[in-house]
């Protein structure tokens, strides 16, 4: 219960935050942002809820063969025409019209996530050359799938993406709704694609595994936006932020006394990688996947200590050589 006791008035947390927070640079590099190219985002839910007739679905599977077959798991239906069939009733629904009327009300313009999806692109090319850029679609799924990430494919299910005081909210805990704000969109998606460079060892299911995956993770997304606030990359608060670095010491000592880094346990683990509303574990004010966040910090010191290239650094798969080799020591407060 240590950690409830070091809770100090927001005017401190602020303070705290601004001077924990890792200090990088959020100038984007002129000599990234200059290669060439091109993105367009493509507005399926717009086509979709314009088609009137089995015949209109059918020719929108056909026009986009790709996103039928991930995104509407075409195989699961006995005919393009039965899932065409299923796809018009679902859009003449009226509850789904009024959550499409939303979406557009909400997102008129969809600039600015293009505008950040293509510098992130970029910056995924500048350090992985073989990285292709995925077509990317939007949509209004019902509620029923956020994101969808693969190497030729981005669905973005807008409609999760609506303000977290619309009438229409996605059936999860609000802890983790309070994460489907527009400013989470695209580092969500690239944290997404970090996986594709996130080598791991499949033979090592420790805690201290887990928590370098997700490290290295966390650290892919800022190197890639490099302007971005850590709160829409971990989705804690500036305030949990804020407790969680001036606490860092403590959580380190928990998890050294407890003997936690090398836990096999599933059910261990989960308690500080899993999502939650707390790390009940620590305390009832520490949030959620503190073992991700302390991760994340590791990572960040084998990097700044080795000055590992970003590449380098995700293609290391050996958790144990990261920790060893990064010096991490919690930051004290100041």
């Amino acid at each position: 219960m240590r950690l409830i006791r070091c809770i100090y008035p927001i005017a401190v947390l602020l303070f705290a935050f601004a001077c924990g927070e890792k200090n990088q640079s959020c100038e984007l590099d002129p000599e990234i942002l200059v290669q060439e190219l091109e993105l367009n985002i493509t507005r399926l839910e717009d086509e979709f809820f314009k088609a009137n007739t089995t015949k209109d679905f059918v020719f929108l599977l056909e026009k986009y063969p790709e996103f039928a077959e991930v995104y509407l798991e075409q195989k699961n239906y006995p005919s393009p025409d039965s899932l065409a069939s299923s796809l018009l009733a679902i859009h003449q629904d009226s509850a789904m019209r009024v959550l499409y009327d939303s979406v557009k009300a909400e997102f008129p313009d969809i600039s600015d996530i293009q505008r950040d999806l293509t510098n992130a692109f970029k910056y995924i090319k500048h350090y992985f050359p073989d990285f292709k850029t995925p077509k990317v679609y939007t949509f209004v799924s019902g509620l029923n799938s956020d994101l969808v990430v693969t190497q030729d494919m981005i669905v973005i299910g807008l409609d999760y993406f609506l303000p977290a005081d619309h009438s229409f909210q996605p059936d999860i805990a609000r802890y983790m709704a309070e994460r489907y704000e527009k400013p989470f969109l695209v580092p969500m998606i690239v944290l997404a694609i970090s996986s594709q460079y996130n080598a791991i060892n499949p033979q090592d299911n420790t805690l201290l595994s887990e928590m370098i995956y997700y490290g290295k993770a966390y650290h892919f997304v800022k190197a890639i936006m490099p302007c971005t606030p850590e709160q829409y990359i971990i989705g804690y608060t500036p305030e949990e932020l804020a407790e969680t670095y001036d606490n860092e010491e403590f959580i380190w000592s928990h998890f050294v006394e407890n003997e936690l880094l090398y836990e096999t346990n599933p059910f261990e683990i989960r308690k500080y990688i899993g999502e939650a509303p707390f790390t009940d574990a620590i305390s009832t004010k520490a949030p959620g996947r503190l073992g991700r966040w302390l991760g994340w910090n590791i990572v960040d010191d084998y990097q700044a200590n080795r000055d590992v290239p970003l590449p380098e650094l995700m293609r290391e798969s050996n958790a144990e050589t990261i920790f060893r080799q990064s010096g991490y020591r919690p930051r004290r407060p100041e």
